[in-house]
Parts: C-alpha cells; sequence; structure tokens
C-alpha cells in the first residue's frame, strides 16, 4: 500500500543536505530533530524586510527583472499530489513562500529574500526549495492558492554594509541590493523528487550522514544504554 509523504520546500534543501537518515525519519515517521531556538531579531528583519518591498515595482529594487511589481507574500501553498514512474509512493509539497512578483507580461515570479552577502553558491543551494514553491502554485491540490505561468525564479539578498544616521536621529543599517537568478528547470526538480521517492520507498531508515552531530548524539546515547 503506497502512502503519500509531505514534502516541506525548506527540508528539501537543509534536511535533506544534511543527513538522509533524519530526512526519512521526519518525513516518513513523523520524527523531527529537536528544535534550536532562534533569535527573534532574524524575524522581524524578515518582516521588515517583505513589508518594505511589498507593492514595489521591480525597476526600484534591480535592473535584472521584467517589469512587474511585488504582489504575494507569505502565503501557504499545497501541491497536487506527485507521482512518478517506478515509484511505490507519492509525496505532495506544503509550504510558505516569500514573495511572488506579477510581471506586467502576466507571468510571476518566485523570490526568496535573504538578509546575507550574495554568494552563487547560494543559487544551487535554494533552488529547490524555489522550484517546490513554483510547482506548488502551477499545480495546486483543490482550491490551495495557486498562480501560473512562474517565469522567474530567485534570491534577492540584502547586505548590511555601513550604517547612518536618519534625520530624526535613529541608526539605520544601509544595505547593497543583488539579484541571483536560479534557473528554471522543472524537468530536473521533477527528477530530484524521484531521489526522494526513492529514499522514502525504502522500507526502513538508511544510513546516516557520517558528520550529522543528531545521529551521532543518538549513536553515542544508545552504546551508553540509554
Amino acid at each position: 500500500m503506497s502512502s503519500s509523504f509531505k514534502l516541506s520546500p525548506s527540508e528539501l534543501t537543509f534536511l535533506w543536505d544534511e543527513c538522509p537518515r533524519c530526512f526519512y525519519l521526519k518525513v516518513a515517521s513523523g520524527i523531527g530533530r529537536p528544535s534550536a531556538p532562534f533569535p527573534s531579531i532574524f524575524n522581524r528583519i524578515d518582516r521588515l524586510m517583505k513589508d518594505f518591498f511589498q507593492d514595489r515595482p521591480t525597476a526600484e529594487f534591480t535592473a535584472d527583472l521584467p517589469p512587474g511589481r511585488v504582489r504575494f507574500g507569505n502565503r501557504w501553498v499545497t501541491s497536487a499530489p506527485i507521482e512518478l514512474p517506478g515509484r511505490v509512493n507519492k509525496a505532495y509539497l506544503r509550504g510558505i513562500f516569500d514573495t511572488v512578483v506579477e510581471f506586467d507580461d502576466g507571468s510571476y515570479g518566485v523570490i526568496d529574500f535573504k538578509t546575507s552577502e550574495s554568494k552563487p553558491e547560494h543559487v544551487a543551494f535554494y533552488s529547490r526549495q524555489l522550484h517546490a514553491y513554483a510547482y506548488a502554485l502551477e499545480h495546486p491540490a483543490g482550491n490551495a492558492f495557486s498562480l501560473s505561468p512562474i517565469t522567474r525564479l530567485g534570491l534577492l539578498c540584502v547586505e548590511p554594509v555601513a550604517m547612518d544616521r536618519a534625520p530624526d536621529g535613529r541608526m539605520a543599517y544601509l544595505g547593497s541590493v543583488t539579484w541571483l537568478e536560479c534557473p528554471l528547470d522543472m524537468d530536473g526538480f521533477l527528477a530530484f523528487i524521484g531521489d526522494v521517492l526513492a529514499l522514502l520507498d525504502l522500507p526502513e531508515p538508511p544510513e546516516s550522514s557520517p558528520k550529522c552531530s543528531y545521529c551521532l548524539y543518538r549513536l553515542e546515547a544508545r552504546q551508553h544504554g540509554y
């Protein structure tokens, strides 16, 4: 009997790369890693950034995107089930995207905001997450939020580079803004989902990553009889 597993876009980026065993346990068995505290200041910066860019035209923050305007932010998306040849199980995508731009030609772009230095390796690292949102928007489950066609994916990186004093006396960070384009390759993304389903088709969890601190902790606890 087959199962339909929920895949979080962020887990396809971080957890998948870090440890196949932890990924399997989380998705197939619902056994997640212990959550670590996340500094609230980063959540606040994220909210301020999204509020600042909301409804702004693309020309105000990059010349690398077609004419359009930031329209949608922080929306839940859920995809229809993904069934692939040769795979026993299927999966669906569910998560919250950062931002979607509506271009003047009627197409859309999915954007993730990053408060960080722009690095070329970020494109490959976050590609799966961006493609997951794009797929869910174009292949929604039932009445889930949908937009189509998705024609652009990328990261908008804001890197703090200086400080200045505002007219009212408050201090302000000044940042450089860089657009990092993520090539749209939905066939490649579905091939990756095939690899994910191949892992989830296994009857038991795979071996852990040698450097996974969570699995090393579990192993040491077992070796001490705990």
